[in-house]
């Protein structure tokens, strides 16, 4: 249903900031597969933007800083894929830490919503969930 507040809502980025950026950049692109479409600045001010594969983005700023909370506000990011295992083990792969083996789960919605879910963190600890609904 189209929302009736923001005309043509949708979602365009999330953003984290990392302690290493390479490494963060080189873990989203290689390891899970975002397109690199835009980078910037210098030093602590680089930042890229990366495509996650449907026009949505994930950005990138070199400003983190050791030791700096994570997901103290934000729980997690999900990115919805139709293989939430291949998502998961090529996660792994890349450098994450397992948070959460793939499984399924029935949300307890209203209708009730099956889903295949398994979480890890990425370079920065920042949780990241691997996200499908089941038919």
């Amino acid at each position: 249903m189209p929302n009736q507040k923001i005309k043509d809502a949708g979602s365009h980025h999330l953003a984290v900031s990392s302690c290493d950026f390479d490494k963060s950049v080189k873990f989203y692109t290689e390891g899970l597969g975002f397109t690199p479409k835009a980078r910037w600045g210098e030093g602590n001010g680089r930042a890229a933007l990366l495509d996650i594969g449907d026009g949505s983005h994930f950005e990138i700023f070199a400003n983190g800083k050791p030791g700096e909370p994570v997901n103290e506000k934000l729980v997690h990011f999900a990115f919805k894929t139709s293989d939430p295992d291949g998502a998961y083990k090529n996660a792994l792969a890349a450098g994450a830490v397992s948070h959460m083996e793939p499984k399924d789960v029935a949300i307890p919605s209203d209708p009730p919503m099956p889903v295949r879910i398994a979480f890890v963190k990425g370079p920065d600890g920042e949780l990241l969930e691997f996200f499908k609904v089941m038919d």
